[in-house]
């Protein structure tokens, strides 16, 4: 072939394509700032309503509590720890002192008392029977009641020469009659009572659903290797509902620290004066709102604040730790 002649494509050969330019994408510092845009657009919402909700009380109620205020103008008597524990403070008062006490006491007894009552009747109700939805209904109904509204209903059972006095009289048990919630002794006894009743059924759904989530395999397993019911709930059961009997022994111990409602409702405010029912919220009220004592106030409240935080992270920190460093321990395994 001369130099003149023109040039045959060889066949079977496609040809040549131009090359597509590549798009230049953004670059990392881009991606990167972008990223960040949407973290706080995404953020910024919630932490601005937490900020004024949440952080500001705080910080205005620890700033009050510095002072001696009634409530009007801004607080200008400056009076320092004395609200906490000055001559008049509040771990210098004994009715404060004694609502801690019943704080405690409610605590305990609703740690020792609802939880494993609650987990008896939560056993019981996990098995299948006839009539098992009604049964589980009634325990939950008490729970779903306003706390107002179980104040004054139990308020008008246990009133002297009310039903729960009448009831007893008619069944040859009138001379254990007393001053249910007038008696200084039984008062607190008749506070944790109520609230047993009302917050037993919170702890039985928590129960429930943790009963749920357990295989049911197992426990035909341990049935085939003879395993009694008992056995089966004790070794099984119970150890693999840990996790969930823990969460609400946190929730349960807040709540016991911070209960007012059913307090305020169903005991009278004499009673409440000599320190037998009144609890840390309810003397923060009395103090704070009833006689406007709003500098005073503010410090039981800030106490509040502080032993529930406290109270927190030490059950975190003991309790509630292995449940948080398991899974992490899991996707460590899994990952080697």
């Amino acid at each position: 072939m001369t130099a003149t002649e023109p040039s045959v494509s060889l066949a079977g050969r496609a040809p040549a394509r131009p090359a597509r330019p590549r798009l230049a994408g953004p670059s990392r510092a881009a991606r990167t700032r972008r990223k960040w845009y949407e973290i706080i657009g995404l953020t910024a919402p919630a932490l601005i309503v937490f900020t004024v909700f949440v952080l500001a009380p705080m910080a205005f109620a620890v700033y009050y509590s510095l002072y001696k205020w009634s409530g009007y103008g801004w607080p200008t008597d400056f009076r320092g720890l004395d609200n906490y524990i000055g001559t008049y403070g509040a771990f210098r008062d004994k009715i404060f002192l004694d609502g801690l006490r019943n704080n405690a006491i409610i605590l305990v007894g609703s740690l020792l008392v609802q939880g494993p009552l609650a987990l008896g009747i939560a056993l019981l109700l996990n098995r299948r029977f006839r009539g098992r939805s009604v049964f589980r209904l009634l325990t939950f109904v008490p729970y779903v009641i306003a706390p107002v509204t179980v104040g004054i209903m139990w308020q008008l059972i246990l009133v002297r020469d009310g039903t729960l006095d009448t009831l007893m009289s008619r069944v040859g048990l009138g001379g254990l009659i007393t001053g249910w919630l007038a008696n200084t002794h039984v008062v607190i006894w008749t506070m944790l009572f109520i609230l047993t009743w009302q917050y037993t059924g919170f702890a039985l759904i928590l129960f429930l659903a943790g009963l749920a989530n357990i295989p049911h395999e197992l426990m035909e397993a341990a049935a085939i290797d003879g395993a009694s019911w008992w056995q089966t709930q004790r070794r099984i059961t119970i150890p693999m509902l840990g996790s969930t009997i823990r969460i609400w022994m946190f929730l349960s111990m807040i709540g016991s620290l911070q209960v007012f409602d059913v307090i305020w409702v169903a005991s009278t405010p004499a009673v409440r004066s000599l320190g037998a029912s009144n609890s840390m919220a309810t003397y923060m009220v009395d103090h704070g709102f009833t006689e406007r004592e709003w500098g005073y106030g503010n410090a039981v409240a800030v106490i509040l604040f502080f032993i529930s935080f406290i109270a927190a992270v030490i059950f975190q920190r003991f309790v509630l730790s292995r449940d948080i460093e398991a899974p992490a321990k899991a996707r460590r395994r899994v990952k080697n």
